[in-house]
């Protein structure tokens, strides 16, 4: 049976009108996107959850924030706000805006990594992998092994296999390590926690090979209150008290705040200690792509609606309505025996393609099929996270295998309704009742070579 909704811990003060398409109309535009759900139309996504990623709800005290952004260029009081925000809530001694995370590792990865050497990360995602590629690294990933059963229940699944890791260190050598990334919550397992144990454990064996440790920080705060929740010797710490705690075992984030920070455009770089030598390099990097380092790509309105954003996105009540939104989704997927990733994340539900199409094999792409068959059946716009999303070895070109198959319900925050809730859950069903006539998957037409996913054009396979 459903869990309860969690009720909004807001009202809603203005609407943006969606329409949903017919299903000949549906089946016509995906083909015309060569079945890639990013060419699509965002008009013509009645339901929208391809990413989390700058398409939340600012809040009125944001909107009020942009009126008083301050637009000079060098030295914008926006830019003061932000640095004292993220200082007080992070505690770290630099704070370098960015117009987006890939920004960030854009401007900081290939001061940490050489060419040649190996990343190891508990698990990357598709840009942050592609950055330590284009800065001439390898990634190496450790998550656990119980991650990769997503029907068995377990807390954490987004850890670092630290026995793994410090192995991975030993073989390649510790110079050849160019940094260690956590990524919190873990996206590709699912949107998956990391405890505070384990980050811990991490650390310390960063330290002792002299390895920087950099946290991949989208989702910070919903990092946190899974801690709160499900450590126990936390449940009595603030979220601000145990961001802290986490951030102190790193050496440097790289952060899109257009997922916890609640804004639709912005990222930030933070390092922790004074360490001139690496925050001249990021100065240097972040003008010559992204602008002046007091800016770093962003509008001072942009800027000032982050400074508050980063305070609304910790706020305890917002993060348990957050996840419970979540939570009901995957609910009703339980009571459909529909598998996903359990427990379920903080951003989203990653449905299990291979449980919907067994018979569907990852060269073929089973989570991009359900993806498409979501489309047609509902209007709704989802993503690939699996062997598509993966795409090809770097080194031989060949077709990588996903640990997983996911197809992510990425929710935008303070976007959807329960009724938005059990729309989604009904076309998995509809979808669920005839997957077995759905034989074959698909094939690329077309593809780039990194970051293929984006653009990448695909056909369906015929007998």
């Amino acid at each position: 049976m459903a869990i309860k909704y969690v009720a909004e811990p807001f009202r809603i003060k203005m609407v943006e009108p969606i329409k949903i398409l017919t299903r000949e109309e549906r089946e016509q535009k995906i083909k015309e996107a060569h079945y890639n759900l990013f060419y699509l139309k965002g008009k013509d996504c009645y339901i929208d959850l391809l990413t989390d990623s700058g398409t939340n709800a600012m809040s009125s005290y944001q909107w009020s924030g942009i009126m008083l952004g301050d637009e000079a260029y060098a030295g914008a009081s926006s830019y003061y706000h932000l640095i004292d925000a993220a200082k007080d809530i992070f505690n770290y001694s630099y704070i370098q805006p960015v117009h987006q995370g890939r920004a960030a590792e854009k401007v900081l990865f290939p001061i940490l990594i050489e060419k040649g050497q190996y990343a190891i990360s508990n698990m990357f995602f598709d840009t942050t992998r592609a950055h330590v590629e284009l800065a001439g690294g390898r990634c190496i990933d450790c998550v656990v092994e119980i991650a990769k059963n997503p029907s068995e229940r377990a807390p954490f699944k987004g850890n670092m296999d630290v026995k793994h890791m410090e192995e991975i260190i030993l073989e390649k050598g510790a110079k050849n390590i160019g940094v260690v990334v956590m990524t919190i919550t873990n996206n590709s397992a699912g949107g998956q926690p990391v405890s505070m144990k384990n980050m811990r454990e991490v650390s310390n064996i960063c330290k002792k090979y002299n390895i920087p440790l950099d946290i991949d920080a989208a989702r910070y705060a919903e990092n946190a209150y899974f801690i709160k929740r499900d450590e126990a010797e936390y449940k009595d710490k603030s979220i601000k008290e145990i961001i802290r705690e986490i951030f102190s075992y790193a050496d440097t984030f790289t952060m899109s705040a257009k997922k916890d920070t609640i804004v639709n455009m912005g990222g930030m770089i933070g390092v922790k200690e004074d360490n001139s030598d690496i925050i001249l390099k990021i100065k240097a990097a972040c003008i010559s792509y992204e602008g002046f380092y007091t800016y770093g790509g962003l509008n001072g309105r942009d800027l000032e609606a982050m400074a508050i954003g980063i305070y609304e996105g910790i706020d305890e009540d917002f993060l348990k309505y957050r996840i419970g939104q979540v939570e009901y989704l995957a609910s009703r997927l339980d009571d459909a025996n529909i598998g996903y990733q359990a427990p379920v994340g903080g951003h989203g539900v990653f449905v299990d393609a291979t449980q919907m199409f067994p018979h569907i094999p990852y060269y073929e792409f089973p989570a991009q099929v359900l993806a498409i068959e979501l489309y047609k059946e509902a209007g709704i716009r989802t993503c690939d996270i699996g062997s598509y999303m993966l795409g090809n070895d770097p080194d031989t070109k060949e077709q990588l295998r996903s640990e997983f198959e996911f197809t992510r319900f990425a929710i935008p925050r303070r976007v959807y309704t329960q009724a938005h809730f059990d729309i989604m859950a009904d076309a998995l069903i509809e979808i669920k009742k005839r997957a077995a006539t759905i034989k074959r998957g698909y094939k690329i037409m077309w593809e780039p070579p990194i970051l293929r996913h984006f653009q990448a054009h695909l056909e369906v396979i015929d007998y």
